[in-house]
């Protein structure tokens, strides 16, 4: 069975214990989370949750129908690549020396649309949002420079379009 990666997005009421009990059927079920994002919606009665996994088919299949199941969870629903807007929030400390002008390091951040954050004596930090493989890219064009510390968001996940597939209940 081919195992790749995916993403499921989860409404659920916002209170206490709902993430807790995501993580627990995860870790019960030997399910690795490789990246996990909770926020509010626009309706501060409902969260979010992306959780980006590794499994094959039937995996996916049982980490929906099984999220399904848990109390305050009010759907869940795997995100196709096709149908859906996915991204990443970065942020790094790279070096600097004497040898490496900032000027290349400044190209390298405005390249992939980042911005300069904070800088300082031996180092720049630099911050850019986009598409995981966007930002796997964007880490190995600093690699040679020297990466000193990295910050990396859990993905988001919104259908394309005017699909919505993780409807908020009317009021």
């Amino acid at each position: 069975m081919q195992t790749e990666r995916f993403t499921v997005g989860v409404l659920v009421n916002n209170h206490y214990g709902v993430l807790g009990r995501i993580t627990g059927l995860f870790s019960k079920r030997g399910y690795n989370i490789e990246s996990l994002a909770v926020g509010t919606t626009e309706n501060p009665l409902y969260s979010r949750i992306t959780i980006v996994c590794i499994g094959d088919a039937y995996t996916r299949n049982q980490v929906v129908c099984q999220l399904e199941k848990l109390h305050d969870v009010l759907s869940a629903a795997l995100f196709s690549d096709e149908e859906t807007v996915i991204t990443e929030h970065i942020l790094l400390k790279i070096r600097t020396s004497g040898n490496e002008p900032n000027a290349l390091i400044s190209d390298i951040i405005l390249r992939f649309n980042g911005k300069v954050r904070d800088f300082g004596k031996g180092f720049i930090t630099a911050e850019t949002s986009a598409a995981p493989e966007r930002i796997d890219a964007f880490i190995e064009a600093v690699r040679p420079l020297g990466i000193l510390e990295t910050c990396r968001s859990g993905a988001l996940a919104m259908s394309h379009g005017n699909s919505d597939l993780l409807q908020i209940p009317e009021a």
